[in-house]
């Protein structure tokens, strides 16, 4: 067995030598670590769940690419306002997306014949 040499002689050495130097202090104009991580999450593309997709289909309901940055737009600014679950209103169409996940729950058109009220929402965006 070769046992290297070395000139630290405590765990506390090692680590204020190699972990205190690279700590960075924070100053008050630094992009904090949510704010980061927000972005991020931001840029992500918008998903569907099973559900959405399958009413996208039962409905004939296709979205231009325009339309998906819409309702990506959409979407973001629903978080931005703190809504959770947000019917999300855009040309004939009408869109329950949770914000956390970024999920298409179910969508549907505007003039169908069905009851137009929509449950479980906190908040509604039109793009």
């Amino acid at each position: 067995m070769d046992v290297k040499e070395t000139h630290f002689r405590s765990i506390e050495q090692v680590t204020g030598q190699y972990l205190n130097n690279n700590v960075q202090k924070t100053n008050p104009g630094t992009t904090s670590f949510e704010s980061i991580l927000r972005d991020k999450f931001n840029t992500q593309d918008i998903k569907f769940s099973k559900h959405a997709t399958q009413r996208l289909a039962d409905r004939n309901i296709d979205l231009s690419g325009e339309q998906m940055e819409r309702l990506q737009k959409g979407a973001r600014l629903s978080e931005e306002k703190g809504i959770k679950d947000s019917l999300v209103l855009m040309d004939k169409y009408a869109f329950i997306v949770n914000t956390k996940s970024n999920t298409v729950i179910t969508a549907m058109e505007q003039g169908m014949d069905e009851d137009k009220v929509f449950t479980n929402i906190d908040g509604a965006v039109l793009v």
